[in-house]
């Protein structure tokens, strides 16, 4: 097995709460009022440092995507998913994009991301 390479970023940046490893900066969010699981999530147009899984269809509060969760490339925890395909036509801005969910991501300076949550597993839009 080869030598793993991580992306290192700089400025406000997130990263696995596990390892560490930086998956995004700060400057990539799109949206800070999406709910998973875990409580709160968030929104990227881009992160580093992690690899899909297979593809599913989930039915989410704004319909059904086909998604891939993602891993972290060093510790290999979930830290969220892709969407890869909006079946609605409201969502289609989804495409491409990336949720991160707050309680696996801590801030580059250590500090706790969570800030509450409600539990809810949905993708909701709601604040």
């Amino acid at each position: 097995m080869g030598k793993l390479y991580l992306v290192q970023l700089s400025g406000r940046i997130y990263c696995c709460r596990s390892c560490h490893s930086h998956l995004a900066n700060i400057d990539q969010i799109l949206a800070k009022t999406f709910h998973c699981r875990h409580g709160k999530a968030y929104l990227f147009n881009t992160v580093v440092n992690v690899s899909a899984g297979l593809l599913e269809d989930r039915m989410m509060t704004t319909g059904l995507h086909t998604v891939a969760d993602i891993h972290c490339n060093y510790c290999y925890a979930n830290v969220g998913w892709k969407y890869e395909v909006a079946h609605e036509k409201s969502q289609k801005y989804k495409e491409g994009k990336f949720i991160l969910e707050r309680a696996k991501l801590i801030d580059a300076d250590g500090s706790d991301m969570i800030m509450g949550g409600n539990g809810t597993a949905s993708d909701g839009d709601e604040p």
